[in-house]
This record gives structure tokens, C-alpha cells and sequence, in this order.
């Protein structure tokens, strides 16, 4: 069998431990005679699924009792909306910390309902850092504060949980979720696609403080009410089964790793290898300011953009795929999640020190 490094974005690699897991359980799930895609979500067998991988969740990430985890759908995309709908809580508006496309992206969508104000931004800078907390604009009376903890396109991440007072911090954690601890309870909300970190896209994870809960604005569609979704164990409708019972196989494969603070030194050790080589010469080039680098994305670029397709077409060969930067960036980027091995990257390294010898 062969397997690349795959350094995606996302969707992303996944543990192989879990994939060979699902592969064997994939006809008969725990003797059960069904596949999960098959099961019932009501029925008991998929209920243990649900209940095992909440209860793993909550001890990985250390959620306090007060906050209700939720398995949705819609990606965090539809949570742009989906959060305004539920916590604006009779406010007129939100603040939004702005390091990346896809911040500037939840606060368009929270404009659609109320004011969005951009109480901190680094797009003139084309998002090369994360705005100094001093230099936010909030607004005490704002119904939330919004962050993108990480960013894939632009290869910036939050380095701490900030604080922003009484006001509920928001986080949009879908490319660092499960990399390293956090601190819940400085949040009143964070929520995650799962296709990065976690497990096949399909499902989304939000934890939300319950005190937030019930006060949606009028006519919010009960999928999108997160009360509604709580009172119903995240099954109002049919789930997306088969991506949330690979999370629950992806939580407990982490605590056997060590948790979170086991991911946290690893994902320090390959992002480390990485951006040690980049900053030791001169032919690539990462722009992100080094204490708002990102774990999880490595943007570069090289020192000759004709040479970008070149490098692309040997990685492959060398069974390193995935690696163009997005569109708007351009160049390369590569995606560490917690999924991609220390070998992986070495591999990379490797590589891109052998093209600088023969093409460089």
C-alpha cells in the first residue's frame, strides 16, 4: 500500500491508527452485524458512539460542566451565521479581531444581522501578524468578540486565549482545535469544522456556555438554535454519523498519545524543523511575523515563483502532495495538522534542501 504525506489544508490526513481502526469495524461495528454508516442514529448502538465521543472531547480539551457540546453540521461556515442568530442576545453588534480571509469572512456574515465592527485588523499588512492586543478597539456593550485562533491561508495563529473582559470570546478553532490545551473557560464559544484536526468533513463541533443559550433571534430555524440542538443531543435530524463516530475514534487516540499537552510539544517539534530551515537560508521565505506563526499552516514562498511548479511536480514524485499555497497567497503551504507524522516533514525538509541544490 502506498501512502503520501499529505499536506492539506484540508481536508486532511488522519491518523493511520484510526483508519485502519474504521477499515476493520467499517462492515461490523462491535459485533453489532452493522456498519455505522448503516445504524439508526436513534438506535443504542450509535447513541454509545455519540455519548463516548462527547464525554472524550470534554476530557481532552477539560470542558467545564456550564458549557453544552454540540455535533452539527454545515461546517464552520454555516456557523458564521448560526452565531449571530444565537448570541447577539438583543445587542446590535459584535467585534471582530481580524488576522485573516477567513475572519473578515465571519464578520461579512455577522453583517448581515447587525453591525460588525473591525475592532482590530492586519489585512493592510496582508495579514502578517495577529493585531497587538493593544491595539483593539472594543466595544464594551459588543454582544461578542470574534476570533479566528488560526488561520489557514495566511499562516497566523493566536499564540494565547486573549482576554477581552465581560464581553463572550468567540473563537473560530477549525485548524488548531486538539493541537495544544486551551482554556475553555475564557471562551463563550468556540466551534470547529472537522476536517483539519479532528475527523472527515461532515460534522462541526461548538461548545457554547450555557448562560448564552435560549435567546436567539426571532424566527432562527431550530437546526440553527443551539438550545433546540442541546435539548436534542445534537440529533434533531439525522447526523452526520460516520464523521462524528471518527471523531470519537480520533479523541481517544489523542488521549492514548498523552492529550493535548503530548500534541502541544509535538506540533512545536515539526513546525519547528520547518520554519528552522526556512529562517536558515535564503531561497524561501515565510512573512509571517515569528511569534504569529502558525503551528498548523506554513505559508513560503521561493526565492523564483517560476520555479513553483517545478517544486510541486518533484514533491509529488516524492510523495509529498498538496503543498500549493492557496490562490490568493500563492507560493506554497504546509499544513502540519496532528495528523502528519515528524517524518512527514522531515521528508519535506529533505526535499526542499535537494531542490535548492539542483535548481536553486
Amino acid at each position: 500500500m502506498k501512502r503520501v504525506f499529505n499536506f492539506s489544508a484540508g481536508p486532511a490526513m488522519l491518523p493511520m491508527a484510526v483508519l485502519e481502526q474504521v477499515q476493520a469495524e467499517l462492515f461490523d461495528w462491535n459485533g453489532s452485524g452493522m456498519s455505522v454508516m448503516e445504524m439508526s442514529h436513534r438506535g443504542k448502538e450509535f447513541v454509545s458512539i455519540a455519548a463516548a465521543a462527547e464525554q472524550d472531547l470534554r476530557d481532552l480539551l477539560n470542558i467545564p460542566n456550564n458549557y453544552k457540546v454540540l455535533f452539527m453540521q454545515g461546517g464552520a461556515t454555516a456557523q458564521f451565521s448560526f452565531i449571530p442568530m444565537n448570541l447577539l442576545r438583543g445587542k446590535t453588534s459584535a467585534d471582530f479581531v481580524v488576522s485573516g480571509d477567513w475572519g473578515k469572512k465571519a464578520a461579512k456574515a455577522t453583517a448581515q444581522l447587525a453591525s460588525a465592527n473591525i475592532a482590530a485588523s492586519s489585512e493592510a499588512d496582508k495579514y502578517t501578524y495577529v493585531p497587538d492586543r493593544a491595539s483593539w478597539k472594543l466595544d464594551p456593550d459588543a454582544a461578542f468578540v470574534h476570533i479566528t485562533s488560526n488561520e489557514t491561508v495566511h499562516g497566523v495563529e493566536f499564540a494565547q486565549d486573549p482576554d477581552v473582559g465581560a464581553v463572550p470570546l468567540v473563537a473560530d478553532m477549525s485548524s488548531n482545535i486538539l493541537s495544544r490545551p486551551v482554556d475553555v473557560s475564557r471562551y463563550g464559544l468556540i466551534y470547529a469544522g472537522a476536517q483539519k484536526n479532528i475527523a472527515p468533513a461532515g460534522v462541526t463541533i461548538v461548545i457554547v456556555r450555557e448562560d448564552l443559550l435560549g435567546q436567539t433571534l426571532a424566527k432562527t430555524p431550530g437546526l440553527f438554535d443551539y438550545q433546540k440542538v442541546a435539548e436534542n443531543d445534537s440529533m434533531i435530524n439525522t447526523p452526520p454519523c460516520f464523521a462524528w463516530y471518527v471523531a470519537g475514534l480520533v479523541f481517544k487516540h489523542l488521549k492514548k498519545l498523552g492529550g493535548l499537552d503530548a500534541m502541544a510539544a509535538e506540533n512545536a517539534r515539526k513546525s519547528g524543523l520547518l520554519y528552522g530551515y526556512i529562517d536558515s537560508q535564503d531561497f524561501y521565505r515565510n512573512p509571517v511575523r515569528p511569534q504569529d506563526r502558525s503551528r498548523m499552516n506554513v505559508p513560503f514562498t521561493l526565492a523564483h515563483a517560476e520555479l513553483d511548479e517545478a517544486f510541486l511536480k518533484g514533491a509529488k514524485a516524492a510523495g509529498l502532495v498538496t503543498l500549493k499555497g492557496h490562490r490568493s497567497v500563492g507560493g506554497m503551504r504546509a499544513s502540519l495538522y496532528n495528523a502528519m507524522p515528524y517524518e512527514g516533514v522531515a521528508a519535506l525538509v529533505d526535499y526542499m534542501k535537494e531542490f535548492v541544490r539542483t535548481q536553486g
